[in-house]
C-alpha cells in the first residue's frame, strides 16, 4: 500500500514568538506525532526564502507527514494525546492541510 504525504503550510498567529513555537514543536509536537503507529515520518521545516527572489515566502513553516496507514492514522488522531497536541497547535497557527499521493514515473 502506498503511503500518503500530508503537507501542512502555516504562519504563526499574531503575537506568537517563533522561538517559543519551535521549542514546543521540538518538545511536544514532533515526538508525539512521530511516535504514532501510523506515522512513517513527521518533519518540520522553517522557510528561509523563495528561491531566486527577495520576496518573503507566503508561509513561515511547512510540516511534512508521511503516513504509512491512513486508516490507523484516523484512529491515532482521535487519541487523547493527539487531541491535546492538535488543540495546542491550533493555538499557534491556522494551518492548511494538503493530502497528496505520489505520481510514479
Amino acid at each position: 500500500m502506498a503511503s500518503t504525504r500530508i503537507i501542512v503550510l502555516f504562519n504563526l498567529k499574531p503575537g506568537r514568538v517563533a522561538a517559543d513555537y519551535e521549542g514546543w514543536a521540538r518538545s511536544s509536537d514532533l515526538p508525539t506525532v512521530n511516535a504514532l503507529g501510523s506515522m512513517e515520518r513527521f518533519e518540520l521545516f522553517k522557510t528561509t526564502g523563495l528561491l531566486g527572489s527577495d520576496v518573503a515566502p507566503p508561509y513561515q513553516y511547512i510540516e511534512v507527514l508521511d503516513i504509512a496507514d491512513m486508516g490507523l492514522f484516523g484512529a491515532d488522531v482521535g487519541s487523547d494525546a493527539m487531541k491535546k497536541i492538535a488543540a495546542e497547535f491550533q493555538d499557534w497557527a491556522d494551518p492548511i492541510f494538503i493530502a497528496t499521493e505520489r505520481i510514479e514515473a
